[in-house]
C-alpha cells in the first residue's frame, strides 16, 4: 500500500477545511432598538447569531465587528451581557473590531470583549445619555385645535410637547437620564478595568474621540483591523466563518406595501439617520 496516497481522511479534511483555524464573525451593525425592524440590533435577532458563532468548538476565539451609533440602552446592555455569558460558558476570548463607530450603546456592547480594536478615525466613547423633543406650545390653537388629555396620576403627562415645559418635569428626566448613565459608567469601569487612563470627568462626560485617542485613553486596546489581526495571530491559513441570519421561506421580501408601511420605514430611516447624524457620519 502507498503510504502517501492521500486516505478518505485526507480528502474529507480537504473538503470540510479541518485543519484550518476557524474564527467565527459576527457583525453588528445598525441602530440599537427593541424595533423588530430590518437594520436594527436587538437581542432578539443578536442572540441567535451569537448562540451560533459560540457554537463552533474549534474556535480559539470569537470575533465581533461593531459599527453602531447607540441607541436602546436596555437593548446595549442585552446584547452585552449576552456576549460576556457566552464568552465566559464556553471560555472563549472574545475580540472586539469597530468599523466607523462604537459609540453610545455601541460602545456599551464593544466593553463585552476581551479586546477593542480600532481602525484610527473610528468614532468611540460618548459615554452619556440624551432624551430630546420637540415643543409645539401653541401650536394647536393657532390651528384652531382642541387636543383633550385625561390622566390618572400627577405625573401620567410627562413633558407634553403641546403644554410649556414644567421644571419638575425637567428634573424627573435628569434623575432618569443621571440612572442610567450610572449603569453606563460602571459597566465602563468593570469591563475596562485597569486599562482607562483618563479621569472620570473626562471620559464620561459623553464625549466621543476618535480610535487612535480612545486607545491613549483606554477606552480601546489597538489600532487594527479584523483581517489583518486575525491572520498576524492564528496564522495566513486562518478562515473568517461569517456568522449570518438564517433565511428561511418565510423570511423572503414580501411583494406589494401599504402605505402605512412605506411610512413606518420611512420614519424609521430619518430616525436611524438622525442618531447617525450625531456623529456625523
Amino acid at each position: 500500500m502507498d503510504d502517501t496516497a492521500p486516505t478518505t481522511r485526507t480528502w474529507l479534511q480537504r473538503l470540510t477545511g479541518r485543519g484550518k483555524t476557524v474564527i467565527p464573525v459576527v457583525r453588528l451593525h445598525g441602530v440599537i432598538s427593541a424595533d423588530q425592524r430590518q437594520g436594527r440590533l436587538n437581542i432578539a435577532n443578536v442572540g441567535p447569531l451569537l448562540k451560533r458563532a459560540f457554537a463552533v468548538k474549534s474556535a480559539p476565539a470569537i470575533a465581533i465587528i461593531v459599527n453602531s451609533p447607540g441607541g436602546s440602552p436596555v437593548q446595549s446592555r442585552l446584547i452585552s451581557k449576552r456576549i460576556r455569558d457566552l464568552a465566559n460558558e464556553h471560555n472563549k476570548p472574545v475580540l472586539v473590531f469597530v468599523e466607523d463607530a462604537a459609540a453610545s450603546g455601541g460602545y456599551f456592547i464593544a466593553v463585552a470583549g476581551d479586546e477593542i480594536i480600532v481602525d484610527p478615525s473610528s468614532i468611540i466613547g460618548s459615554i452619556g445619555v440624551i432624551m430630546a423633543g420637540f415643543g409645539f406650545v401653541g401650536a394647536l390653537e393657532k390651528l384652531g385645535i382642541e387636543r383633550r388629555v385625561h390622566t390618572a396620576g400627577n405625573n401620567k403627562s410627562t413633558l407634553d410637547p403641546f403644554m410649556p415645559e414644567k421644571p419638575a418635569d425637567v428634573k424627573r428626566i435628569k434623575q432618569f437620564e443621571l440612572d442610567i448613565h450610572q449603569v453606563f459608567i460602571d459597566h465602563v469601569k468593570a469591563g475596562r478595568a485597569g486599562k482607562l487612563k483618563g479621569e472620570d470627568k473626562d471620559l464620561f462626560t459623553g464625549e466621543w474621540w476618535t480610535g487612535q485617542r480612545g486607545v491613549d485613553l483606554g477606552l480601546a486596546d489597538a489600532i487594527g483591523d479584523l483581517h489583518e489581526t486575525l491572520r498576524t495571530r492564528y496564522g495566513k491559513k486562518v478562515q473568517i466563518k461569517m456568522i449570518e441570519p438564517q433565511r428561511g421561506l418565510f423570511s423572503l421580501p414580501r411583494f406589494g406595501f401599504s402605505a402605512a408601511g412605506v411610512t413606518a420605514d420611512i420614519a424609521a430611516t430619518v430616525e436611524d439617520r438622525a442618531v447617525w447624524a450625531r456623529l456625523g457620519l
